[in-house]
């Protein structure tokens, strides 16, 4: 809940069941980002008929009296200057909401709240592989498929499912891989005939705590570029307050974020362009990483892996 909410609204709310609080940050969230709100919104939103949409309405104006004001020309809920949202809006579901809609719509149909626009996703997978995939890490079972990999070609494998990863360009999953017998990220799109095997076993060593790579957890402290010509530009896009950007990531997708975010990891902050708007202070932080070598510039202190070939399994 928002800090500015009254002590006596704010215990009010928290003794709410989670249904009627949704609604009523959905009414803050529409109000906030939309500046407007109509009784139709929240009755086809929930699905509730229009007399209980009043009635949240009505509570969420007995919480803040002056947030809202009845526009009559047109039978709309504006803010007012003195509206201070009742709820913390969390940035990432804000802005999934307002690109793709409110959790409106069915199949491939999307709703944005407002007009936007976002990358093309070339690469998605195919319900019918992920849905097996969510089901294994769900249920904590293991997977029987084949997977094509740069290295081994097409082969038959069994995997332990531990976790989805989006790594801002393709979907994969961390699993224990029984051929290797280690973690390993599989790429959902090279995946085939994933098959759950019922009645086979988990052991231990192939459960989420035993991924070393996937439980630590690096530190990473980033700063504008020496050489970017606007620091102060940097500092404004990614909120450094104090000229430092603190990042804490799992060891196992250190390496891909770094790439992501073309983040020049190089010890004497050598790589040039300006697309490198920020430089990692101690790249020793990234040792012993199992991505490491995907960080541009990065230099493995002791030589293993220099020089390495970026490649995908």
């Amino acid at each position: 809940m928002h800090t500015s909410v009254p002590v006596r609204a704010q215990a009010f709310l928290d003794r709410l069941p989670q249904a009627q609080r949704e609604r009523l940050a959905y009414i803050d969230f529409r109000l906030y980002f939309l500046g407007e709100l109509r009784r139709a919104d929240v009755a086809d939103r929930f699905g509730t008929g229009p007399a209980a949409a009043t009635r949240d309405i009505a509570q969420y104006r007995d919480l803040a009296p002056n947030h809202l004001e009845l526009d009559n020309s047109d039978k709309v809920y504006r803010p007012t200057e003195q509206f201070v949202p009742m709820f913390d809006h969390a940035p990432q579901r804000v802005l999934t909401a307002l690109s793709r809609g409110f959790g409106e719509g069915l199949g491939e149909e999307l709703r944005p709240m407002v007009r936007c626009e976002f990358p093309v996703a070339l690469a998605v997978p195919e319900m019918s592989i992920l849905a097996p995939v969510t089901r294994a890490i769900h249920r904590g079972k293991a997977l029987h498929l084949a997977y094509t990999s740069v290295e081994s070609g097409r082969t038959e494998r069994e995997i332990v499912p531990i976790a989805l990863v989006n790594n801002g360009s393709r979907w994969h999953v961390r699993a224990y891989d029984r051929r290797r017998n280690g973690f390993r990220d599989f790429v959902l799109t090279r995946m085939e005939n994933p098959v759950l095997l019922e009645d086979s076993p988990v052991l231990a060593k192939e459960g989420v705590d035993q991924d070393v790579q996937w439980n630590r957890i690096i530190e990473l402290e980033l700063v504008p570029h020496p050489k970017h010509p606007r620091p102060e530009l940097v500092m404004m896009d990614y909120g450094m307050h104090d000229g430092v950007l603190r990042v804490r990531v799992r060891a196992a997708n250190a390496g891909y974020m770094l790439r992501r975010w073309t983040i020049d990891c190089s010890p004497d902050h050598s790589l040039e362009g300006i697309e490198y708007a920020l430089w990692l202070t101690d790249p020793l932080a990234l040792y012993g990483a199992s991505n490491a070598h995907l960080a541009p510039g990065y230099v493995d202190p002791k030589g293993a892996g220099k020089n390495k070939p970026i490649t995908a399994m």
